[in-house]
């Protein structure tokens, strides 16, 4: 089959590179696509937020319902393209407008997890400055206030300092304000078809900027799987309490959610609790998770995109670890230097493969060729390993050949999990 990814950060060069294996896809494309993107797809130019000018696209690229379209970010599944691709025919995976307001607005996803059971913080959805100080008297420190829309990954504030809570709740139209939860966070990936629900292997990340998790918020710096303190039935437990039951009730509503389920979860000292649904593939956490995937990645999201998820057989993994630590450009998160060349990508080419590779987020090439920074996170450097600690030597050899005017990384990742 023919594929087509919309999106161009190191989640959708994750996607292509998992493609690009994969026997049964017989042609890849990615719009807009990024310059690591390039080496195994090919790229077009398209407003990714357009749904008609996706939709013409995959018209031009002779795409049918024996093929498939993959919407990476969450901006334009909250835009409608995944439903104006499938009014042609065209298989597509990602949910619908509706269903992807499970992102797209904190205070719907609130509602949906209290008419489905699903165990999450209590909150407060506050419109005025007003009733956002009453929440965060109500509730104190640590202060969690998270922006009711979408906000690339840094509309949430979790801090000490409650004129800071409430700066940053006067900034937003509409703000989610809830009680702080204890305890480690998981990252679990679902694919679905409305019905069926197939959990992927959970994954950490790490949020702030730098070592330690000081720093401010990000989109994430580094991410790793398998979890090897996680209790053996957490999977199965979250399936049942949080993903099928959500699955269950977006469908009981008229929007079923067919596509990429994520859940944010907090293990609690009082069990597991939702920090948040995504409606997509996390990144960094993609990155990871994909690198142990063994089952071709085309058929799977084709029989979600079809409904027909419950036919396709149990998922297989590698047993071993992946690690992935992101290179994020000069002054990221706030405002991240552009236009710098990276160096060292051949290097990791040469030295590092199969075991290491580069996945590009905020990349472009130039005239001559040389890729350039284009991004806040500029690349995410991942390695698979027998383990953890293996993983995480040959990720940070990796980033070690690397050069970037100005980047900074994370030191830590994994670290901690990999000395048990």
């Amino acid at each position: 089959m023919k594929v087509l990814v919309i999106g161009g950060g190191a989640r959708e060069h994750a996607l292509c590179r998992s493609l690009s294996l994969d026997s049964d896809v017989t042609a890849l494309h990615c719009a807009p696509g990024n310059a690591g993107i390039a080496e195994v797809a090919t790229l077009h130019r398209v407003d990714a937020l357009d749904g008609a000018a996706v939709a013409a696209l995959a018209g031009e690229l002779g795409l049918t319902e024996h093929d498939l379209v993959i919407v990476g970010p969450e901006a334009p599944l909250v835009a409608g393209v995944g439903d104006a691709v499938r009014e042609h025919g065209i298989p597509v995976f990602g949910p619908s407008a509706r269903a992807a307001e499970l992102e797209g607005s904190k205070a719907f996803a609130k509602d949906v997890m209290a008419a489905a059971g699903v165990p999450t913080a209590r909150s407060y959805v506050c419109t005025t400055a007003a009733e956002a100080v009453s929440a965060l008297d109500a509730f104190g420190a640590p202060y969690v206030v998270k922006d009711d829309g979408l906000a690339a990954g840094k509309g949430v504030v979790v801090t000490d300092d409650v004129e800071a809570a409430a700066e940053h709740a006067a900034g937003c139209a509409r703000v989610v304000i809830e009680e702080f939860l204890d305890g480690p966070e998981v990252s679990l990936f679902a694919v679905t078809d409305g019905e069926t629900v197939v959990p992927l292997q959970p994954a950490q990340d790490f949020k702030r900027a730098h070592d330690g998790d000081a720093g401010p918020n990000t989109g994430g710096m580094g991410a790793y799987s398998p979890l090897p303190w996680a209790e053996p039935g957490l999977v199965q437990e979250v399936l049942e309490t949080v993903l099928q039951p959500t699955v269950d009730e977006l469908r009981r509503r008229g929007t079923p959610f067919s596509g990429l389920l994520y859940a944010g979860l907090a293990i609690t000292s009082r069990g597991v609790r939702v920090i948040e649904f995504n409606a997509r593939f996390g990144d960094p956490e993609t990155q990871v998770v994909l690198a142990r995937l063994r089952t071709p990645l085309g058929g799977l999201l084709y029989a979600a995109a079809t409904g027909r998820l419950a036919e396709f057989p149990p998922l297989r993994w590698d047993d071993g670890a992946a690690v992935t630590v992101v290179v994020a450009a000069e002054n990221y998160p706030s405002a991240p230097r552009k236009g710098d060349v990276i160096e060292g990508l051949a290097e990791v080419a040469a030295e590092d493969a199969p075991h290491a590779y580069v996945l590009h987020a905020g990349t472009r090439a130039d005239d001559t060729g040389r890729v350039l920074s284009d991004g806040g996170r500029v690349l995410s450097v991942t390695a698979a390993g027998a383990d953890l600690a293996q993983a995480r030597e040959r990720a940070y050899r990796a980033v070690g050949r690397i050069s970037l005017k100005g980047s900074h990384h994370r030191g830590d990742i994994a670290r901690a999990a990999a000395e048990g």
